[in-house]
């Protein structure tokens, strides 16, 4: 089976500790969240996951290699990555930059190196995402929203067993956030993928994730699932703010509210 793990890690930016001691497992047809305030670690251990961290110590293991053994197409195939910030230089279009996420596929570097394949697995992640109206448009016009979704139809035109997404939702609308999280957990589901996702809002988390993260000051505080993790003492402990969980009224997934009270 296929797995991709974190065992003991420690990350270190000079002598300040970014991620300290932490484990985990990401599970084929799962979708685990990783949450907490900022400067907890999320983003650091996500992209340690796709080695391109360096570690004080411990490991990541693809399939129980150490993944620094891994070479980087190899990793392209089996990793798909949603940075929170998509660095587009050159004016190309959508179906261009999804075209993109095929390249690790590629027999050579050549110009014209896409097959019919990747052509049609590109305009298939293009539904996938709502951007069909979108694929001849260059890049560089599109809204911060429209472009988040073009990064994730990149990662998934991967077809990567592995997704790693950095506040994919950031910039786009209750809708779009729905169904952009919609189609991983479709891809979960259906194609026994693993997705592991940092967010800042704790209730998409709770709506669509298997397992939670919870993390402060680079450690791990909690995992398991949301019902277990999201809980008021737990985190007015970590955000240092009043809570309300109480269950949604229609999946009876846990809620969060924030309670302010005003003198």
């Amino acid at each position: 089976m296929s797995s991709l793990e974190a065992k003991e890690l420690v990350i270190k930016y000079g002598n300040r500790i970014a991620v300290d001691d932490v484990s985990l497992s990401l599970q084929p047809g799962e979708v685990t969240a990783i949450i907490g305030p900022n400067g907890a670690g999320k983003s650091t251990l996500l992209r340690a996951l796709n080695g391109y961290v360096r570690r004080a110590s411990g490991v990541v293991q693809l399939d129980g290699r150490p993944i620094e053994q891994v070479n980087r197409r190899t990793i392209g195939r089996r990793i798909g990555v949603v940075a929170q910030e998509a660095d587009v230089r050159f004016p190309i279009t959508v179906l261009e930059f999804v075209l993109g996420g095929r390249y690790a596929w590629a027999a050579s570097t050549a110009w014209g190196w896409e097959t019919e394949n990747d052509v049609r697995v590109a305009e298939e992640v293009i539904r996938e995402t709502d951007l069909e109206e979108f694929s001849g448009r260059l890049m560089n016009e599109l809204s911060g929203g429209e472009r988040q979704r073009a990064v994730l139809a990149r990662a998934l035109a991967t077809e990567a067993e592995f997704l790693l997404l950095d506040e994919p939702t950031a910039n786009l609308d209750l809708s779009h956030q729905s169904s952009l999280l919609g189609v991983v957990r479709n891809r979960c589901d259906k194609r026994n993928c693993a997705a592991l996702v940092v967010t800042h809002d704790i209730n998409l988390a709770a709506q669509f994730a298997d397992h939670v993260l919870l993390m402060k000051g680079g450690r791990l505080i909690r995992s398991g699932k949301p019902n277990v993790v999201l809980q008021s003492a737990v985190l007015e402990e970590v955000f240092d703010l009043e809570v309300l969980v109480d269950a949604h009224p229609i999946t009876g997934a846990p809620r969060v509210t924030p309670v302010h009270r005003f003198h």
